[in-house]
């Protein structure tokens, strides 16, 4: 068979004409195409298309950093932020685990272009955007930074794309590849209040950068593709996140960052998250951090910056280092997290409607508590608003009897939370009234740094702080007062005795009124006692005679040299504890005899610095002699007597009938503290206030336990005693303390001042003084009274 014979056509003119006609067209599009990219990349850089940062502005991009609270062992205690709570960190702080993560799953050819990735474009035209986006790390930082999202127009998301190519050449330019990756850890929004990786760190995981795990860390690159969508403490998508975070994981496998065992393994797991909000009413050291904002901003009003600008507190990104240890700080947390509901669950037990139908409220008639609630309403949040609204007094006043849905703070199982109900305002204050309160604050008495600072027991649902702002009568806490002044005027020594009878200061004298007789709480008036031994046993005719001695003048003089700031009238009821004054001015004052007589004014912020390092504060310490080394050892020699023989002397070991007795309230007893301890407790005449104050030689501690009003109280000393009440948040929190030696909390003997002339050793006086029947026989001297 013949082969069929195939015949090429010869192309013909016009045909050869059509195809020149379309190489033509082809060249001139593409042409055009690339001019036109050019000449819109060309507009861009010069800003036709948009408003572009310069090079200034580059250097720095305009970032809102809030300020950071440094505690003395370098641990974040909070920030103070309004929108950004964004704390930068450096390249070298970030894991190499959460680095190849966001490599791997974001642009895996970033260390290799320029902040365009031609070859991911091209195949984003190609395929029309399924194939995956383009974006390149740095075109992502230069959208989060210097462009906004705009509308689903296609021709201004084209602008806004050419905008970012620019910005991003430019960043490229500007910074190393380790540094644009760092700003775009710290730019991103991770939602709930975590701006940048540091803040996200802490908040979903408390911990910092360089602790993550792996898993962890994918999770935190998944949230880079929606942080709302893939946000783990949103209800809307929980598996989506496990998901995301598991497609970072497939990522790292299949560019070799990890193994397929590793990515099989974590893809199992929970996210397992540990959930630590950072706002400015929740987390560590709330109370101080109230404090510390009233601090700054009157710093910031005489501190201006050298252009005569002034410092914003919530944008500038300082730093506040300050004297709080967060060690010290979260056992004094924990020790009235565990004292005070078992405290208030007491306290209701005895305040039932059928124990006391005023509950909770003593001594108050109708009409009292109807007077005390009406004064409380207008000192109240709702009344300021409802009045600023421009509401009458008649409607502000109905608006409080109307049941309204809130929260309310409760204790359940000894642990705070809140429970939702309907509820009048009126019966809230009442319910909240009810509540005990602590106040504490501790101290090394040789620099004046103060390591904790408890102002409350909830700061979101209590804002009232009872370190500082709240005043309260001191009771016998300041007897030592008046005892030094004693030494100081007298030399008299803890071994000298004092009648324990009945003692009248007439009308007239000191300028008292009327005459003031004073008792005893034991009603025993026979024998005498040596001033250790009185003041161990806080007997009121001892330190009423004191103070007929020396007079009310020389014991405020030695209050206010102290530290004292609060008014002290100079009568001589002052004796018996009635003046109100702050736990901070207590533990001050204590902190002078643990010092050798040098008044510290208590430290909390060391220094400030800005964003850059620059140093803008250095505190100087503010010191004063107030007494002489020797008053001040004899002071502490008497207070050891009340840990040794007294009111505190459940410090020590295990004590069968104080057990019994406070088997309800005295967590963590026995406190089994050994050392040398100096202390005193103090109760207020009607149990409205329990007070200890405890010693040791580089720690100084206050606590102070009560309600928000004075008719709020136990019935008798039983419980209402400063030993019941304040004691065991102290006794707990040194337990605490002394088990992290790290601390470095002393454990040793006050120290005894050279040519001690004061006799303190009483242990060869027979009986020490401290039996009703003991003689002037029998002991070192008796006072001339």
């Amino acid at each position: 068979m013949a082969k069929k014979r195939i015949v090429k056509k010869k192309p013909t003119k016009d045909n050869a004409q059509n195809f020149s006609k379309y190489i033509r067209r082809f060249w001139i599009l593409f042409t055009g195409g690339v001019f036109t990219f050019f000449f819109m990349f060309l507009l861009a850089s010069w800003g036709l298309l948009g408003e572009m940062p310069d090079h200034t502005i580059l250097e720095n991009p305009k970032t809102f950093l809030a300020t950071e609270i440094i505690s003395s062992d370098n641990q974040t205690l909070g920030k103070f932020y309004l929108d950004d709570n964004r704390t930068p960190i450096d390249y070298e702080e970030l894991p190499k685990e959460l680095v190849d993560a966001l490599v791997a799953t974001e642009d895996i050819r970033y260390y290799y272009h320029s902040g365009i990735d031609f070859r991911g474009t091209m195949r984003a035209i190609y395929k029309m955007g399924r194939g995956g986006g383009a974006s390149t790390i740095s075109q992502q930082l230069a959208k989060l930074l210097f462009t906004k999202q705009v509308s689903s127009n296609k021709f201004q998301r084209i602008i806004q794309k050419v905008r970012e190519w620019v910005i991003a050449t430019r960043l490229e330019r500007q910074y190393t590849k380790e540094e644009i990756i760092a700003m775009y850890f710290n730019i991103y929004d991770f939602g709930n209040n975590a701006d940048g990786i540091r803040s996200a760190t802490r908040i979903y995981f408390g911990k910092e950068p360089k602790d993550l795990k792996l898993k962890e860390s994918a999770m935190l690159v998944g949230m880079f593709k929606n942080s709302s969508l893939y946000n783990p403490r949103s209800d809307r998508n929980p598996v989506g996140v496990r998901n995301r975070r598991n497609v970072v994981l497939a990522q790292m496998y299949k560019y070799e960052y990890i193994s397929e065992a590793t990515k099989d393994s974590l893809q199992n797991t929970q996210l397992d998250l540990n959930y630590s909000p950072e706002s400015h009413r929740e987390g560590t050291a709330t109370y101080f951090r109230a404090y510390l904002d009233k601090f700054m901003k009157d710093w910031i009003k005489e501190n201006p910056k050298p252009d005569g600008s002034k410092y914003n507190l919530y944008n500038d990104g300082l730093k506040i280092y300050t004297t709080i240890d967060s060690r010290m700080q979260q056992y004094a947390e924990d020790a009235v997290g565990r004292h005070m509901p078992r405290l208030q669950a007491e306290f209701d037990n005895q305040n039932t409607p059928d124990r006391n139908k005023t509950a909770p409220f003593l001594e108050l008639d109708t009409k009292e508590i109807e007077k005390l609630m009406n004064s409380g309403m207008r000192r109240s949040e709702r009344w300021r608003v409802l009045k600023l609204a421009g509401k009458s007094e008649k409607e502000i006043k109905a608006s409080f009897q109307i049941p309204t849905q809130m929260s309310i703070f409760a204790w359940k199982n000894g642990k705070p939370t809140e429970i939702d109900t309907v509820m009048k305002p009126m019966d809230s204050m009442r319910y909240y009234k009810s509540f005990l309160q602590p106040g504490m604050m501790s101290m090394d008495p040789q620099t004046g740094h103060v390591k904790a600072w408890v102002g409350g027991m909830n700061f979101r649902h209590f804002q009232y702080d009872h370190v500082k702002t709240g005043k309260r009568q001191v009771g016998s806490t300041f007897k030592p007062f008046v005892y030094a002044t004693a030494i100081d005027q007298l030399h008299l020594s803890p071994c000298d005795t004092i009648p324990r009878q009945q003692i009248t200061i007439e009308a007239g004298k000191y300028g008292n009124p009327e005459s003031w007789t004073v008792t005893n709480d034991d009603a025993r008036y026979d024998g005498f006692l040596t001033l250790k031994a009185a003041l161990g046993s806080s007997v009121n005719t001892a330190t009423a005679r004191l103070m007929d001695k020396v007079g009310p003048e020389p014991v405020v003089d030695m209050a206010k040299n102290l530290g004292i700031e609060s008014y002290i009238p100079a009568v001589p009821a002052i004796a018996l504890g009635t003046p109100d004054i702050s736990v901070y001015e207590m533990v001050a004052a204590y902190s002078t005899f643990a010092n050798k007589g040098v008044y510290n004014k208590p430290v909390m912020v060391t220094r400030i610095q800005d964003k850059n390092g620059t140093v803008l504060f250095q505190f100087t310490p503010e010191t004063r002699d107030v007494l002489s080394a020797e008053v001040a050892y004899t002071t502490i020699n008497l207070m050891e007597g009340v840990v040794q023989g007294g009111s505190g002397s459940r410090l020590r070991g295990s004590n069968r009938a104080s057990q019994a007795v406070y088997k309800e309230i005295i967590t963590g007893y026995p406190y089994e503290l050994n050392n040398p301890i100096a202390g005193k407790t103090g109760t207020t005449q009607n149990q409205s206030d329990g007070w200890f104050m405890g010693m040791v030689p580089n720690l100084v501690t206050g606590v102070w336990v009560g309600a928000e009003d004075r008719a709020v109280h136990f019935k008798s000393t039983t419980y209402g005693q400063g030993a019941a009440m304040a004691l065991p948040i102290w006794g707990m929190y040194m337990k605490s303390c002394y088990a992290d030696e790290e601390l470095g909390i002393s454990k040793g003997e006050f120290e005894v001042p050279e040519n001690l002339s004061i006799e303190v050793d009483c242990s060869k006086w027979e009986g020490n003084g401290t039996d009703s029947g003991d003689t002037d026989d029998d002991l070192d001297g008796v006072i001339d009274f």
